[in-house]
């Protein structure tokens, strides 16, 4: 009988800056596995986040005690919660128990962070000034785009926007997250930002990633320190994407 897999402890939940753990082998995927899936191991915890809200999953490395490196280039989460590893080698099932170290891919991860944290400055003043409800998005290490219902979009948005968002990026603000219970927060209409889909609730409770000072959002993301780290921001191109529907591409100048 299969030993039941529990939930993966969720490191970057407690702390969006963390890129590399120690990490117990609790299951894997190998070839013959009765499952679509191969080449996959779950840990009893991990610091890749599996992607979700525009954020694509990490990528990066597991090290084995005798030095072995193999790469990582996905992750998944399945219904019970558990993350599995998509590697890019065969893997025995010989791995369980074993402990590796997990590290990863960290610069990609800082930019993924870069771009999450200003699409949440944007979001929150497309809504507030605009009326302007998230209905996409997808996040990506060069740029990133983002989708709005607006009403009445002009191509003067474009400038105002940009000038709103700096503002708030230089404003010093730092960011830290936490958790409400599920009940609060379907009583906190202020604390969504998409148009139809629904932040994860996880044990009923549902995470809220606060800018100090300027907004706080439902997200399970990562995200940087503060808002000064994220660099200046632009709108390079916009599309129409159906009736009162606006794609906005956003750009980040390195830093």
């Amino acid at each position: 009988m299969t030993t039941p897999v529990p939930p993966t402890i969720r490191l970057y939940l407690e702390d969006d800056h963390c890129f590399e753990t120690n990490a117990q082998v609790w299951a894997v995927h190998a070839n013959g596995h009765v499952d679509v899936h191969v080449n996959e191991v779950a840990f009893d915890r991990t610091c890749f986040h599996p992607g979700g809200g525009g954020q694509p999953p990490d990528r990066g490395r597991m090290q084995l005690s005798a030095g072995q490196v193999i790469e990582i280039e996905s992750v998944r989460a399945d219904a019970e919660n558990i993350l599995w590893h998509v590697c890019s080698s065969e893997l025995s099932t010989d791995l369980i128990n074993q402990t590796v170290k997990l590290s990863i891919d960290k610069e990609r991860r800082l930019a993924l962070m870069r771009y999450h944290t200003v699409l949440h400055v944007l979001n929150s003043i497309a809504l507030r000034d605009y009326g302007g409800w998230i209905t996409g998005v997808q996040i990506d290490t060069d740029y990133s785009r983002i989708d709005f219902k607006l009403e009445n979009f002009s191509p003067t948005m474009i400038a105002a926007l940009e000038e709103k968002v700096n503002a708030v990026l230089a404003g010093d603000h730092a960011l830290r997250s936490y958790y409400i219970s599920a009940e609060v927060f379907h009583q906190r209409d202020d604390l969504r930002r998409t148009l139809t889909a629904q932040p994860p609730i996880a044990h009923g409770r549902v995470r809220v990633v606060e800018i100090e000072g300027f907004d706080a959002q439902a997200c399970g993301g990562t995200h940087m320190h503060n808002t000064n780290e994220v660099g200046k921001f632009s709108i390079f191109r916009t599309d129409n994407k159906g009736k009162n529907n606006k794609r906005f591409y956003v750009r980040l100048d390195s830093i």
